[in-house]
């Protein structure tokens, strides 16, 4: 569907936030990485959707990350490591997980047979 099809089905609503908010969005606008306040809006609306309407299997969460890693993800991600930082991110996790969840698995057989 075409930018032009979406805007014709589109539907306008009006919202109410602080002045503090509209200012950190007036920000966004000067950066110039967004047009107008309408497509931050919509930006935001499709990712909160996307969270809530995930599949069953899959549970997406916020993550704080400190500036330093994420310059350091860039540089895998550079590197050809992941497609993009969510792949990383997740493939980081993937792998923490079921290292750990091996070495305490094996912890409590080692356990158990000496008891």
């Amino acid at each position: 569907m075409s930018d032009n099809e979406n805007l014709m089905n589109s539907v306008r609503i009006t919202i109410r936030i602080t002045g503090e908010a509209y200012s950190k969005l007036e920000e966004l606008l000067k950066s110039g990485e967004y047009k107008n306040l309408s497509e931050i809006i919509r930006t935001a609306i499709q990712k909160f959707l996307e969270e809530k309407f995930s599949p069953q299997n899959i549970e997406k969460i916020p993550v704080d990350i400190p500036k330093a890693v994420m310059e350091n993800i860039e540089i895998l991600i550079e590197n050809g490591d992941a497609v993009n930082k969510e792949d990383l991110i997740r493939m980081a996790v993937r792998e923490y997980v079921n290292r750990r969840v091996k070495e305490i698995v094996s912890k409590r057989l080692k356990e158990n047979n000496e008891s």
